[in-house]
């Protein structure tokens, strides 16, 4: 039994939520379907599926399983479209969802650069910082920064996310630099309403009980006027080094607590599951891979400081 053809079984029994709406999406029997997520189970010594007469539900090894296994399709049905593509020219309307300073900062030149290689395809470019719907609501791709979830979606990392606590040297001439996360008490902290600070590392959880506490901060849903803030005096704000790598480079604002930042969140293109994925998204996709390089270019000036 094709190990492959099992892992592929596997995914579409948890994208569709069942073995037989899996099976008329293979195209096979639903007990061909349930043979095959067995031998994954036999092979991997562990149980992805719980199965009663009324439901599937998927393990926790499951929904680790069931991550890599989306990665390791999307690699081989890249490597096959590539090879089995070559003559084929992308056309058509790419429909893109971006938040919305990366792309104000970061994408026209991408855009500009893609559409050069491939002027037959027309991008049309909604900037918004929600989590959109990208099936209900039409698009073909959404970027989303943030740190990769299970779901039923195909997410492909394309750049590391760094995220600094920065603020202005008048700012902290006047109320101190911290020296550790305690030394955050009696400042102000500039929020950023959309920052999901859940359990991401000490310094999430310290500003998320401190944002709790106070209610009188400056909010905003929009990284760019946060950092603006900051460099007037404001206070701190954690932000994502892609919105604030100029008035760091240019010291107008400076890192604070540096040993505390937290593990880098990612960008990712985030897209449905198709059998057979238009040629212009997976171009797109491929086009954005390195785009940015690593480390991103607006980070290179930052680390090697």
């Amino acid at each position: 039994m094709d190990r492959i053809d099992a892992m592929r079984a596997f995914v579409a029994v948890v994208t569709e939520g069942s073995f037989s709406k899996a099976a008329i999406t293979m195209q096979l029997s639903p007990q061909l379907v349930s043979k095959y997520v067995a031998k994954s189970e036999e092979q991997l010594h562990t149980r992805l599926l719980n199965r009663t007469t009324r439901r599937v539900s998927v393990t926790e090894a499951g929904r680790q399983y069931f991550i890599h296994a989306q990665q390791i399709l999307l690699s081989i049905d890249e490597m096959a479209a590539q090879l089995g593509g070559l003559q084929q020219h992308p056309k058509g309307v790419l429909r893109i969802s971006a938040p919305v300073s990366f792309a104000l900062k970061h994408m026209a030149k991408l855009i500009t650069d893609f559409q050069a290689r491939y002027p037959s395809v027309t991008v049309d470019l909604q900037l918004n910082d929600r989590k959109v719907d990208i099936v209900e609501e039409g698009f073909d791709i959404a970027l989303r920064i943030g740190q990769l979830e299970s779901s039923s979606l195909i997410a492909k990392k394309i750049a590391p996310i760094r995220v600094v606590l920065c603020a202005s040297p008048e700012y902290l001439k006047i109320q101190g630099t911290p020296k550790q996360l305690e030394d955050l008490e009696g400042h102000r902290y500039l929020h950023y309403s959309y920052m999901n600070i859940e359990t991401k590392g000490q310094i999430f959880k310290y500003l998320k009980a401190k944002q709790l506490k106070e209610s009188s901060i400056f909010r905003s849903n929009n990284g760019d006027v946060l950092v603006e803030a900051a460099i007037e005096g404001a206070g701190l704000a954690l932000q994502p080094t892609f919105i604030a790598s100029k008035a760091l480079n240019t010291g107008k604002l400076v890192i604070v607590l540096p040993e505390y930042e937290p593990n880098p969140l990612g960008l990712y293109a985030v897209y449905a599951h198709k059998k057979l994925l238009p040629h212009k998204i997976r171009c797109f996709i491929d086009f954005m891979t390195d785009y940015y390089g690593a480390p991103p270019y607006w980070d290179e000036q930052i680390i090697s400081e």
